[in-house]
């Protein structure tokens, strides 16, 4: 019977010395499931694994030492769809990434996919409809049920014949190349990216805010925080980001907040708490605005920008791909601003695509 289940630190040191794994560039596919949608902060808690005729799942929840796969993956070339979160979740819980991610993601999309789910392109390329039942599971609980485990092992069963198909085909289009850059800077995107900011409290709609304003969205923000973590529930279970925006400004307006009914008295003594607060906080401590860099949009600037996207448009007409895998509209109007350059927010492909490159 196949190795299904990782579950102790020595199975999982065993296995990855086999023979099949030992290699100096091993190749694997990966996929992670989490509890975002069940805790107030998400933890890993199920790694899928694929390599060569092996399929199976790794619990972390249950291996209280996984520095064995850190190091496999440190020389690993790992295959991965939609690597973004997965690639956050293994930086998190090694302090690293793989030596190598590919994304069937980025691959599918550079060969012109509109439609690049996984389980979009496993029926594409194997004709086999995925289930999707357990897509919003609690993957904290244990155990897994039956249905957990089959929809889980799916999430990699198919990567790495999946790849040697776009493989084969980015090669056949001449565009291997564009794949393996846009997958290196996806990579170093997680790398950079700063996990926790002290400002993230500054959510979408509050651009516009004035100081006052801010502030009792800085505190809304930081009382849902607390409440979601009493809970241990997701934040957006106590209030969603459009009710911290909408709350914020009846506050600021020194107007009265209808609270949803389901609140317990626990959580409306602690919001009541939270309104004394606010009015007790002197203005110094009010954060400031956020800088709105305000750009010159001239007819020069347009017609600069109109040309850049025309150009990008009928390139990726040509190629039968999406324009916004050559170039952003942000990204081209920083570039014809003045403000940004090309090379800094595109990749040589891209570049040369657009005839932006310098050494072309």
């Amino acid at each position: 019977m196949p190795l299904t289940l990782i579950d102790t630190p020595e199975a999982l040191v065993t296995y990855l010395k086999t023979n099949r794994l030992g290699d100096a560039s091993p190749v694997c596919a990966i996929d992670t499931e989490a509890d975002s949608l069940h805790r107030h902060r998400e933890s890993l808690c199920l790694i899928q694994f694929a390599a060569g005729e092996d399929c199976l799942l790794m619990d972390p929840l249950a291996i209280d030492d996984l520095s064995s796969l850190g190091d496999f993956l440190g020389r690993a070339v790992v295959w991965m769809h939609g690597a973004d979160y997965d690639m956050t979740m293994l930086k998190r819980q090694f302090g690293a990434l793989p030596a190598t991610v590919y994304d069937t993601q980025i691959g599918a999309r550079l060969l012109g996919g509109r439609r690049f789910g996984l389980a979009d392109l496993v029926l594409h390329y194997f004709g086999v409809e995925l289930s999707k039942t357990s897509q919003k599971a609690d993957w904290g609980k244990r155990p897994l049920t039956p249905k957990m485990v089959e929809y889980a092992l799916n999430d990699v069963r198919y990567l790495l014949p999946m790849a040697e198909k776009i493989v084969t085909d980015l090669r056949a289009k001449g565009r291997y190349e564009w794949f393996e850059e846009s997958c290196q800077a996806a990579r170093k995107k997680v790398l950079e990216r700063e996990d926790s900011r002290e400002d993230a409290w500054r959510i979408q709609g509050s651009g516009k805010f004035d100081p006052h304003t801010l502030a009792c969205l800085r505190s809304l923000w930081q009382w849902r925080d607390n409440e979601a973590a009493i809970w241990d529930r997701p934040s957006f279970m106590v209030a969603t980001n459009r009710d911290l925006i909408e709350w914020s400004s009846t506050l600021a307006k020194r107007q009265t907040i209808a609270l949803p009914r389901h609140f317990r008295p626990e959580r409306v003594k602690r919001f009541r708490q939270l309104l004394e607060d606010i009015e007790a906080l002197p203005e110094t401590e009010w954060p400031a605005c956020a800088k709105l860099q305000r750009r010159k949009r001239d007819r020069d600037f347009e017609r600069k920008v109109d040309h850049l996207l025309g150009l990008r448009d009928q390139v990726a007409s040509a190629l039968d791909i999406e324009g916004s895998l050559i170039a952003s509209r942000a990204a081209l109007e920083g570039i014809a601003a003045g403000e940004l350059e090309p090379a800094s927010v595109l990749l040589p492909w891209q570049l040369d695509l657009l005839h932006l490159n310098p050494t072309a």
